[in-house]
């Protein structure tokens, strides 16, 4: 805590170091009012915290006759050289009023370096009294710019960074002989990307223009940086193309933009320009660029980048580090990510979560949950990627129960930790799971953002509650593609094709552009419910409308809609025109429309190209024993079942499930691995018998439950 010995207290308020030399008489208050500091924030107060403690001796001095003050006398100067280097001991604005009163008192609070001190203290000081910073600005004569510059940064880091903005407009107005320059326009191009105004930054462009300081290149490089957070990467390569000067800071921020967009490629480009320049590459440029790796899953390249930070002597700080571990977790590479991990000395908790990240992505969610353990502390992205990790290896129980157990730590889940618990949801069809969990965000006040939203009407929809996706998604604010491809998709799986068709629409008009994954759904709704020419007219729209390559996925849903229909010559030149090789999927479509529609000279063609595939598959076995004999080929249907007897085939069993007050179970056929086997064995006969039938289901009790 800021504090002065008795003795230094008594020392700077003593009467002696008021004089400007020992000839020199007190200097009364009244002086210090022709001075000017009638302005000062402090004069209401001053004649009660000047006369305060030792002040109160200088009650009994004689009145002497005002003198000007004489701020350059060697007393004041060593006043000053004294009081200055105590606001480093200032902790409270009580302390820098008492400088500020002996500022006032010995002069120099005139010196403009004096009073910038006093300004840069209240802008820049760990508790930012910037109400306070304002009114000693005011107060001050024509306050140069480093005081304007240190009161828009410490507005700009405040919680209301917008006022740094009005104190620019203040200085641009009331400044003076002080105007904007090389410091200033930096931090406000830092302002504007916070507060997401990429208008106000044109404005502020325009003024740096203007000024003719863009030349200089640390501005040039903040707005390059403020049009990258903006996403606004054609503005940030004009400035960044038309600059005279481009430092390895001019580079990063450009590569940097591109990869926050998503946009890796053109990372990877202006990183060949930039080698291309002679200008070397830092631990910033590598982590932009193995991050970009990551998104396009290039193992390769990112090995080549690796090699370079290794040959080329580029510090392995702890987040390239990170970086490179996430890298070659994306691309495939746990064990390498592994090594990485192993020989860093300094591990951060995003080194721990993305190792853990890794490994559960991976699959290996035993060894992820080893790790995991090995965590004294544990936040909740740490919580949030064994969650995730485990959707994403289709373990939503695993997923659940994690949940459960983060519920017994110190640890609060945030929305992220909901998405994962309401996607788990969604893989298990547990509308229950997931109606307790939209009442736990809504019990606890968690934001409802597009994400979490969309996680709700796709669980809802997924789970067999149409409605309630429906009201959810008409509840939500904010909407993006993803929602309306949950609500599109859902409908689909519902058979309501107008009413997906309805939302599609709506989504064109409200000037949302549709993905890949929204025609999936919007095709399924086409095949669903038999809409032949809309799914051909939707199909063709992808590529001629909205620039949208088909995959695979759309090639498959196209050849069900038609082989449904009996269009199957159709579905074969369609199958013909794919500018990739059909896969299972696309050939287990034309199959089962063959098999519907009794075709089996094409329906063996596409059985023997599934058996290539697949020969494993015991479902392509019995559809095709199937075929055969509807076609009364009881030779071939033989043959069909002989040859998967030969290949050791057997048909899977078939398996459904259930949830009951939040517990989860799954029904297997011939399943006697548990004790309650018997007893649901009986029920399930019983039903038989009142249905006229003889089910023969076996039980697999609930893997977990969640309170």
């Amino acid at each position: 805590m800021f504090s002065l010995r008795r003795e230094e207290y008594d020392a700077f308020l003593s009467p002696g170091n008021f004089f400007a030399d020992d000839n020199q008489r007190p200097m009364n208050i009244s002086n210090v009012s022709k001075a000017k500091l009638l302005l000062l924030p402090l004069k209401p107060k001053l004649s009660r915290s000047l006369y305060s403690h030792s002040h109160r001796r200088t009650r009994s001095l004689p009145h002497h006759k005002d003198k000007p003050i004489n701020k350059n006398s060697t007393h004041s100067l060593v006043l000053r050289n004294r009081l200055l280097p105590l606001l480093a001991k200032c902790e409270s604005l009580l302390h820098l009023k008492q400088i500020q009163a002996q500022m006032i008192l010995n002069g120099s609070i005139l010196d403009a370096f004096d009073s910038s001190q006093l300004i840069d203290f209240c802008a820049s000081s760990k508790r930012r009294y910037l109400d306070y910073c304002v009114k000693l600005l005011r107060g001050v004569n024509n306050p140069n710019a480093f005081s304007w510059n240190v009161t828009i940064k410490g507005f700009s880091v405040s919680p209301n960074p917008k006022d740094a903005i009005l104190i620019y407009k203040e200085m641009l107005r009331d400044g003076g002989e002080s105007r904007p320059d090389h410091f200033t326009h930096p931090v406000l191009f830092s302002v504007c990307a916070d507060l997401a105004s990429s208008r106000l930054g044109l404005m502020i462009l325009g003024h740096v223009i203007k000024m003719r300081l863009e030349l200089v290149s640390h501005v040039t490089n903040a707005s390059i940086h403020m049009f990258g957070c903006f996403g606004e990467m054609v503005n940030a390569r004009k400035v960044f193309d038309e600059s005279p000067f481009r430092d390895l800071v001019s580079w990063n921020s450009l590569i940097n933009g591109y990869k926050k967009m998503g946009q890796a490629e053109k990372a990877i480009e202006v990183y060949k320009m930039m080698k291309s320049e002679g200008v070397e590459a830092d631990e910033v440029t590598m982590i932009a660029l193995v991050s970009s790796c990551a998104m396009m899953g290039r193992l390769s390249l990112g090995r080549e980048f690796y090699g370079y930070i290794r040959d080329n002597g580029v510090s392995m700080t702890v987040p390239l580090a990170n970086a490179l571990m996430d890298m070659f977790s994306k691309c495939g590479n746990v064990h390498e990510a592994r090594r990485i991990f192993d020989i860093l000395e300094k591990r951060t908790i995003v080194s721990w979560t993305t190792m853990i990240s890794g490994y559960a992505r991976s699959g290996s969610l035993d060894v992820a949950r080893k790790l995991f353990d090995e965590m004294d502390e544990k936040d909740v992205v740490l919580w949030n990627a064994m969650i995730g990790g485990s959707v994403h290896a289709k373990r939503p129980q695993d997923a659940l129960a994690l949940f459960q157990e983060m519920q017994t730590s110190s640890t609060k889940p945030d929305e992220i930790t909901m998405i994962h618990c309401l996607s788990a949801c969604s893989q298990l069809g547990a509308l229950d799971l997931g109606v307790w969990i939209h009442r736990y965000i809504e019990k606890h006040n968690l934001s409802l953002n597009v994400a979490l939203g969309t996680s709700l009407v796709d669980m809802y929809a997924k789970c067999g509650n149409i409605s309630e996706a429906r009201s959810v998604f008409h509840g939500m604010q904010t909407r993006n593609s993803l929602t309306y491809t949950s609500i599109i998709g859902g409908l689909a799986l519902h058979g309501d094709a107008s009413a997906a068709i309805s939302y599609f629409n709506e989504m064109i008009d409200a000037g949302i552009a549709p993905d890949e994954i929204t025609f999936i759904g919007l095709l399924s709704a086409c095949c669903h419910a038999g809409m032949i020419q809309a799914g051909r007219d939707y199909f063709s729209q992808m590529k001629s409308r909205f620039n949208l390559n088909p995959q695979l996925k759309h090639y498959s849903v196209m050849v069900d809609l038609l082989g449904r229909a009996g269009l199957l010559e159709e579905a074969e030149k369609l199958m013909e025109t794919m500018p990739m090789e059909a896969d299972a999927a696309v050939w287990g479509a034309l199959f089962f429309g063959c098999h519907m529609h009794g075709n089996v000279a094409m329906g063996e063609k596409a059985a023997k190209k599934l058996l290539e595939l697949d020969p494993d598959d015991s479902g392509i076995y019995v559809l095709l024993d199937k075929m055969y004999g509807e076609a009364n080929m009881w030779e071939a249907a033989k043959k069909a079942r002989r040859m998967m007897n030969e290949r050791g085939v057997e048909k899977t069993p078939g398996c459904s499930s259930i949830e009951v007050n939040g517990v989860y179970f799954e029904f297997i056929v011939r399943d006697k691995s548990r004790p309650e086997s018997e007893k649901i064995y009986d029920c399930v006969n019983c039903l038989g018998r009142h249905m006229g039938s003889s089910l023969t289901v076996r039980s697999e009790v609930p893997e977990m439950t969640l309170l």
